[in-house]
């Protein structure tokens, strides 16, 4: 569990299906797909493809509280996507939460460390006292005062807000 510029996260390498399976054992999460929290935005343009409107939101969001939900460039376990051709990624506004990403490869899962369907972590106690032994490391960062991250689904020119959050992206986004 680490700190981030929301809430507590639940960290692994997304690339390592045992790994994602024991984040959704942890979390007891069934079928909703993780987001991946990126380094840089060259490192999420590794995982997604991002058309113009997405370039456009993201250089004004990011780092920040915004997660783009765009078409998957790479392979990764089923069990992160839910079978899903797309693929949540965000660049978070927090030098540590980033020195963390860069050490693990420049990615990072970036789940809310919590039990699935509870309230998200906003202290290292709070998300100890919801997933406990489940987890190998606590990054202590101190209480967070973040909101989850706004969440967007951008397909070519189509922006979808999925989660409302921070950030308000509207059909200014769009630039139509």
């Amino acid at each position: 569990m680490y700190p981030t510029d929301t809430v507590y996260g639940l960290g692994c390498d997304p690339f390592n299906a045992a790994a994602v399976g024991r984040l959704f054992v942890a979390k007891a999460r069934s079928a909703k797909p993780v987001s991946v929290l990126c380094s840089s935005r060259s490192k999420a343009e590794e995982l997604v493809t991002m058309s113009p409107t997405a370039r456009r939101i993201v250089a004004e969001h990011w780092p920040g509280a915004l997660t783009l939900v765009a078409p998957s460039r790479r392979k990764l376990p089923p069990q992160l996507t839910q079978g899903s051709s797309t693929l949540g990624v965000r660049v978070p506004d927090h030098k540590g939460c980033l020195r963390l990403i860069r050490a693990c490869g420049g990615w990072l899962t970036g789940t809310s460390a919590n039990i699935s369907g509870s309230g998200s972590a906003r202290s290292a106690s709070e998300a100890l006292d919801q997933l406990g032994g489940s987890v190998d490391l606590i990054i202590d960062g101190g209480v967070l005062e973040g909101k989850e991250s706004t969440v967007v689904r951008v397909i070519g020119g189509t922006v979808a807000i999925l989660r409302t959050g921070p950030i308000g992206v509207g059909v200014e986004a769009t630039g139509r």
